[in-house]
């Protein structure tokens, strides 16, 4: 293997996909190094979330190969062909990339805290009170000691995404995937999940965010990817993207949307 593949947190090689004859991804080549914060920016139907899944496994791929800290994803390798890992195998590898959805996905049966520790308790089978003690500390680094034992449906839509943050960080991910993670929310909600976000990056959490929140992007990304059509129009850093974007669809995209 590469030594550049082993040292990067994550690479994409080559990677296409497609839906019937739709081709949703086009011979994508990105490599993040460990704590880097990366958003992808581009239109709607971009890719930017199709990518995220494949990074994660939850969409398989067409073309080209996946690795995560120079682990493979979703398939094992004999000679030159790709055979998909089972179920049990691609599971444990996801332990180590979390995933933030737009639309939270909290238990709505369990409170805050129960949400929070089922990952350590079913998935790493940490002790109870060994997960607890992780969980409400987690909380408090999400703003939200005093929501413990709440219900989600009792959380306000800002609350509620920083549940499910603690919740993934539950389980010390090394990659941290984030898909829309404020498009549900209004502007001030929005507000208190990119200050999180903000404070992960300032830990040295290896991220990589889509959005169409300029904040994130502009304010703490160290690089932008922006996508159109499925393929990678530019990857620079944040500032140059905001600055000297050298692609039309790029300029018109900042015209658009970073006033």
């Amino acid at each position: 293997m590469d030594s550049s593949i082993k040292a990067a947190a994550v690479v994409l090689d080559s990677v296409s996909k497609s839906y019937g004859a739709v081709e949703i991804l086009k011979n994508v080549s990105v490599t993040i190094a460990p704590g880097e914060v990366v958003t992808l920016l581009g239109p709607s139907g971009a890719g930017k979330s199709t990518l995220l899944r494949c990074i994660n496994h939850l969409e398989t791929i067409g073309a080209g190969r996946i690795y995560v800290h120079g682990k493979l994803i979703g398939y094992r390798e004999v000679g030159d062909t790709l055979h998909e890992l089972s179920d049990r195998e691609i599971s444990a590898q996801r332990r180590s990339i979390g995933m933030v959805f737009q639309s939270f996905n909290l238990f709505r049966h369990m409170t805050v805290l129960q949400n929070v520790m089922s990952g350590p308790t079913h998935v790493l089978r940490a002790p109870k009170a060994e997960a607890e003690a992780l969980a409400r500390d987690l909380l408090a680094r999400v703003g939200l000691p005093d929501k413990a034992d709440r219900y989600p449906s009792e959380l306000s839509g800002g609350q509620q995404q920083r549940v499910a943050i603690a919740r993934t960080l539950a389980l010390a991910p090394s990659v941290m995937l984030f898909d829309e993670p404020t498009s549900a929310l209004d502007p001030e909600l929005s507000q208190e999940v990119i200050l999180t976000i903000r404070s992960l990056a300032e830990q040295g959490y290896t991220m990589l965010i889509a959005t169409h929140e300029m904040a994130i992007a502009r304010d703490f990304a160290d690089r932008v990817i922006f996508m159109v059509q499925g393929e990678v129009v530019e990857d620079v850093s944040a500032r140059s993207f905001f600055t000297s974007p050298r692609h039309e669809r790029s300029r018109q995209f900042v015209a658009r949307h970073a006033g």
